[in-house]
């Protein structure tokens, strides 16, 4: 099988999700990308040298204030591909991308979360009424399409047991594992010999986050600080309430990221994520993480040995486990030393696994 079609939801900008898209992409260097709309310039140069089909929405998605206003128009756009002269068709999903059309090739769909806001988290993301009713008027049936196209998948790859889980209660399928990975460059980067008196958050600033849990659990008093890299809709409105041992830095450079948590005292994630990349970033720079104890950091992170778990999303129980991590000594090189096993070359080799049941698609 030689000729193969990636499929991914849209090129706006590199998250996780892109960078398993490159790597994926890397396995297979012919392989043409197919995406919702493409925001040139936005990718790494990996992706952006790639031939990119996109599909009609591209000319409305530059017109709107939010891409994301198009969702009614999503499926029929990624239905709308005529990919029946490829030999395997690979999704990188986590909206409508799994949904693509493979005209009965072998679909390997690669599933960072079923559509979030259409099934569990409705509610963190459409709170506006006006927003809220015309999403919940199309969210029956949106979830008929999305279980409807799961079948047209011939295998799901999972990028937790967490989301393995998503994938058997949503679409009634069991799906393989395997986890994403940890940049180079945070493995690469020195380990820091003293730790500075912060904590650290990296993360959008939006509801199922749950930044806000995080400053009010410093918002008591506490000899550290916690400062929060991030962007989002909560912006203005996390800013006018900040304690002053909290600081919220909106947009930072990667150099600056890795700089601090490379020091910082421990990265904190009040919220349930689906993977986490962030955590593996943290950990690989021997920095522990304080976790809630749910989601796709079951899948990184050991209690004890990098990082610190907290059993319910309340502020006594958050504030409990910082000082738990603050109390203990941790063994910087064993927690970079567990980062590294979530490497890209682990992750290329078990998803090649799974590919090779289907053809090497090279």
């Amino acid at each position: 099988m030689s000729r193969v079609a990636v499929v991914h939801d849209w090129l706006t900008g590199m998250r996780g999700g892109e960078a398993v898209l490159e790597a994926i992409l890397g396995l297979f260097p012919d392989a043409e990308l197919f995406t919702l709309f493409h925001f040139p310039g936005a990718m790494s140069p990996a992706i952006e040298s790639r031939t990119i089909h996109t599909s009609y929405l591209q000319g409305l998605a530059r017109k709107v204030r939010d891409y994301r206003e198009l969702l009614p128009l999503f499926p029929g756009a990624a239905r709308s591909w005529d990919l029946s002269r490829f030999d395997l068709v690979i999704s990188s999903s986590h909206c409508v991308a799994k949904g693509a059309d493979a005209k009965g090739r072998p679909h390997i769909s690669y599933c960072h979360t079923p559509m979030r806001y259409m099934w569990d988290r409705f509610d963190d993301y459409f709170s506006r009424p006006l927003q809220r009713i015309a999403a919940g008027a199309l969210r029956p049936w949106l979830q008929r399409w999305d279980v409807k196209t799961s079948r047209g998948v011939t295998e799901f790859v999972a990028n937790s047991e967490f989301v393995r889980e998503r994938i058997r209660k949503y679409y009634g399928r069991d799906a393989v594992v395997v986890h994403p990975f940890v940049a180079d460059a945070f493995l690469n980067a020195a380990l820091a010999g003293e730790r500075s008196n912060e904590h650290l958050m990296v993360s959008a600033l939006v509801p199922y986050k749950k930044v806000e849990l995080a400053i009010e659990a410093f918002r008591q008093a506490r000899e550290t600080t916690l400062t929060i890299i991030g962007t989002g809709p909560l912006y203005e409105k996390l800013k006018r309430s900040l304690p002053p041992n909290v600081q919220l830095l909106g947009y930072v450079e990667r150099e600056e990221i890795v700089k601090r948590l490379a020091r910082a005292r421990s990265l904190i994630l009040p919220g349930i994520e689906d993977f986490g990349i962030t955590p593996l970033e943290a950990m690989a720079l021997g920095t522990p993480v304080v976790a809630l104890r749910a989601g796709g950091v079951l899948d990184s992170v050991v209690e004890g040995q990098t990082g610190i778990f907290f059993s319910e999303p309340a502020v006594d129980a958050l504030s409990r486990a910082l000082d738990e991590v603050e109390s203990r000594s941790w063994d910087r090189a064993a927690i970079r030393a567990h980062a590294a096993a979530f490497s890209r070359a682990r992750f290329e080799r078990q998803f090649l696994r799974v590919i090779g049941q289907y053809g090497s698609g090279r």
